[in-house]
């Protein structure tokens, strides 16, 4: 029997297969994946170094939904802005893998050269070594945060008796459409704001 066109197995189909997973179900383990490929368990991790392997593949295909060229704008809070729009564009897309990938420490290389090119960003634009961390931090609590909220439903909030809440209750109706985009613009800008004095601070 000749040897098949295509390998029936390689990261790049690894890491498909667990997206797909994670997007069904907010996890996954080895055997599904193996068993989605039609190969044995032991056959994927010839592949990946285990499980943490499999979640650095996942940090990587969706990390690369995010335009790493937006850093490169300039002033370097146009740059940050940015960033953060296509960082939680990203994100959005595989809410269901921010829990997975926000417990497990960072070391998918390609990953890892894009908060690098990000702390370069601050450090050319004047910042002390030791804000450079947070803001990034800060940046990505905030993001992620939003992520998971445009995956949210839209009415958050289910008042039963609105004679209880009255106030709330007026205030949900004053909502316009596109409430997690307005949140997401309304704390990036306070955030900004912030991260601006940091570079007037002695």
């Amino acid at each position: 029997m000749g040897r098949p066109r295509r390998p029936l197995l390689d990261r790049d189909r690894i890491a498909t297969t667990a997206l797909d997973i994670v997007d069904e179900q907010g996890e996954f383990s080895v055997p599904q994946i193996a068993k989605r490929l039609g190969v044995q368990t032991a056959s994927v991790y010839h592949h990946v170094d285990g499980r943490d392997g499999i979640v650095e593949l996942l940090r990587e295909r969706v990390a690369a939904g995010i335009d790493g060229d937006t850093l490169d704008e300039t002033p370097w809070d146009a740059a940050l802005t940015a960033w953060a729009r296509s960082y939680r564009s990203a994100f959005a897309a595989h809410p269901r893998a921010i829990p997975l990938l926000t417990t497990s420490p960072v070391r998918a290389p390609k990953v890892l050269l894009q908060y690098e090119k990000a702390v370069g960003r601050l450090l050319d634009a004047g910042f002390a070594l030791p804000d450079v961390m947070p803001v990034i931090i800060a940046l990505e609590n905030l993001v992620l945060g939003s992520a998971l909220d445009l995956a949210a439903p839209e009415a958050m909030w289910e008042l039963a008796d609105e004679t209880a809440t009255p106030r709330l209750a007026r205030a949900l109706g004053a909502v316009p459409e596109g409430r997690a985009d307005q949140a997401f613009e309304l704390a990036l800008t306070g955030y900004l704001a912030h991260v601006r004095t940091l570079l007037d601070a002695p």
